[in-house]
């Protein structure tokens, strides 16, 4: 099948033409990502492949359409930037990645955790520079903490397992109760009693209407004083300047961000020799106690060949008229 990449860097061309030897796709990439102003460039094609930061609205849809695309294939587990009502109108099929590596993700939110808590940037940082003062470096144990992770798909459970074997208690919500989580130790609880009681509180969500900036100004003072909050999520979760007015007034002690509601025109870019222009985002880099990293939890080899592997294979379904297993419907 004739498919056309957006958004594509060098690790994705590696891992796709790698694997691309199995299913013998004709697959072209382009840098940039997927827009109104951008469709054009999926005519020829019979299928695009996009990624996070990618935009699918009913404007571009309808384009792709009228190109003759009938896949969108998203190289990802979000879906949030694709107008799935307009793709059924236009006969256009989504399919998604739902699971390449929950360990991935689950691990670098324990990375941040520790990064945070026990500040090794900071102190690598100074042990460079030959200092080894210890003043500023004090954390705490997780051992006997309260967890509050926010979403119990695979990779909330993963997530959960990892910090268990912290010694941590770990408190769970989710729309569906999980037996799995029950049998690792996960306590479920509502949303107001895992704000009340969590030491650190962990974003596992998917973006949904309803998940919409749940960190808002009412769910943070209902959290401890200095409380840690974690997202590897989706950026528009959180709120992001009423988590800067928690930071300011110490309601928020730590924040640990892979994702941020504004990165389509920041992450995965190289912008160190650019003015960056998000007056937000700045704000948020000059807190000592912020770490952000540029949506890179998902980044491992394992991941990177799971993600290509079903891409490709959902691809191939779609070609052969298969049932399509990892389908997104409205």
């Amino acid at each position: 099948m004739k498919v056309v990449f957006f958004s594509s860097k060098v690790y994705d061309q590696q891992f796709f033409f790698e694997t691309n030897q199995k299913y013998n796709h004709s697959i072209s990439f382009l840098e940039v990502h997927l827009n109104e102003s951008t469709a054009v460039l999926a005519n020829g094609y019979e299928a695009v492949c996009i990624f996070v930061n990618d935009i699918a609205n009913k404007q571009v849809l309808q384009v792709l359409a009228e190109q003759g695309i009938k896949l969108v294939a998203l190289r990802c587990a979000g879906f949030n930037n694709v107008d799935l009502g307009a793709a059924e109108e236009l006969g256009i099929k989504v399919v998604r990645v739902p699971a390449y590596s929950p360990y991935s993700v689950a691990e670098h939110t324990v990375a941040l955790i520790l990064t945070l808590n026990r500040k090794t940037h900071r102190a690598y940082n100074r042990v460079k520079e030959g200092n080894f003062a210890l003043n500023g470096l004090m954390g705490f144990d997780l051992h006997g903490r309260t967890i509050g992770i926010i979403g119990l798909g695979k990779i909330g459970l993963v997530t959960a397992q990892i910090l268990k074997g912290f010694g941590c208690r770990v408190l769970g919500y989710d729309v569906v109760k999980h037996e799995e989580a029950e049998e690792i130790g996960v306590e479920f609880t509502d949303l107001d009693m895992l704000y009340k009681e969590s030491d650190i509180i962990s974003l596992h969500c998917p973006l949904t209407p309803q998940t919409y900036h749940m960190i808002n100004d009412e769910s943070i003072n209902k959290m401890k004083d200095g409380v840690m909050i974690i997202n590897t999520s989706r950026g528009a979760t959180i709120d992001t300047r009423a988590v800067i007015k928690g930071l300011k007034s110490e309601k928020i002690a730590y924040l640990g961000l892979d994702v941020y509601e504004e990165e389509g025109d920041l992450f995965f870019e190289d912008l160190s020799d650019k003015v960056i222009k998000d007056d937000v985002f700045m704000r948020l880099l000059s807190f000592n106690n912020v770490l952000i990293t540029g949506h890179q939890a998902f980044f491992t080899t394992d991941a990177m060949q799971a993600i290509a592997s079903v891409t490709l294979q959902n691809i191939a379904d779609f070609e052969q008229q298969k049932p399509l297993e990892n389908e997104v419907k409205p």
